[in-house]
């Protein structure tokens, strides 16, 4: 049983297509990353699933329940970490938590919860007010956790986040993910979701273009990976002729750059170099990041 699973998902707002038939399955256990530029689509996703709003067309289902139809019995196992969220200014982190126990009804420990997300017993007693970005996030987070979801919804939670809020932030999560919990998890920072997701979906203009693992999707576009050697010279006649999965070399100084579309043939590549006359004295790979994966779907016409 999927986490998540919509069917023929379609969201309209007058003469505007929000969603458009959008067919997604989350698998249990997995943290996936759904993506996209602003006026995508993510974020009536994730109303659409919470019945925040209402579909125009087509069903989703949470844990195996109707979004529409089970709701109560949705939110009582999902934890959500909403975009823009609001904390009380006046109450301490520890209330904020208690509030959230007494909420759903729960037995959780209100001080193993904030330790779970990192926030110290001095911090927990300050008024959330004073609190840092990335202090907040804990605080908003942790209030996510309580009841011990079997699913998280994380909108943009990196959002405003310092590089060390943000791989704080990635630790909790992949933590989570290590306890069982799934996580959807909605960003439009790329390189936050390629360090903790497992699968990706795309979306742009309100239409799912690709749904696959960050190599799957390497795949699909044709991205390869770049073999960069530095030699202690460029042969005169460089050639890599008859390797097939060669795509494309330059060279220059002590240089060789050559994109393959096989990670296979790198060894007969630095063969061949090392055939006429050169001495390969370091290697290097890079691979096609998520962002220029991302600048494919979106902005190139890409599908899947």
């Amino acid at each position: 049983m999927p986490a998540i699973e919509t069917e023929g998902l379609t969201k309209r707002f007058g003469s505007v297509v929000a969603v458009e038939d959008l067919n997604l399955t989350v698998e249990q256990g997995e943290v996936f990353g759904y993506l996209g530029p602003n006026g995508a689509g993510k974020s009536t996703t994730i109303n659409v699933l919470l019945d925040y709003i209402r579909p125009t067309e087509g069903t989703a289902t949470v844990l195996g329940y109707d979004a529409q139809d089970e709701t109560q019995r949705i939110h009582e196992r999902i934890g959500i970490l909403p975009e823009g969220f609001d904390l009380y200014d006046r109450l301490s982190g520890r209330k904020h938590v208690e509030f959230a126990v007494d909420s759903k009804g729960t037995d959780d420990d209100p001080d193993a919860i904030l330790d779970r997300v990192g926030l110290e017993p001095e911090a927990a007693d300050r008024k959330a007010g004073g609190y840092s970005t990335g202090m907040a996030q804990r605080l908003a987070l942790g209030m996510a956790l309580v009841g011990d979801p079997d699913l998280l919804i994380l909108d943009e939670p990196s959002s405003g986040l310092d590089p060390n809020g943000a791989r704080q932030m990635r630790e909790l999560v992949r933590e989570e993910a290590s306890r069982g919990t799934t996580v959807f998890f909605s960003s439009h920072i790329l390189g936050q979701v390629e360090a903790v997701c497992d699968r990706v979906g795309i979306m742009s203009g309100g239409r799912l273009v690709a749904e696959d693992t960050i190599e799957g999707l390497r795949e699909s576009v044709g991205s390869g990976s770049t073999l960069e050697l530095t030699v202690d010279r460029v042969p005169d006649d460089l050639d890599l002729g008859g390797i097939e999965a060669v795509d494309d070399v330059t060279a220059g100084g002590t240089s060789i750059r050559v994109t393959v579309s096989d990670p296979s043939a790198k060894s007969a590549i630095i063969n061949r170099v090392e055939e006429q006359g050169a001495t390969v004295t370091d290697i290097s790979t890079t691979q096609a990041s998520l962002e220029d994966l991302f600048a494919a779907y979106t902005t190139e016409g890409v599908t899947a």
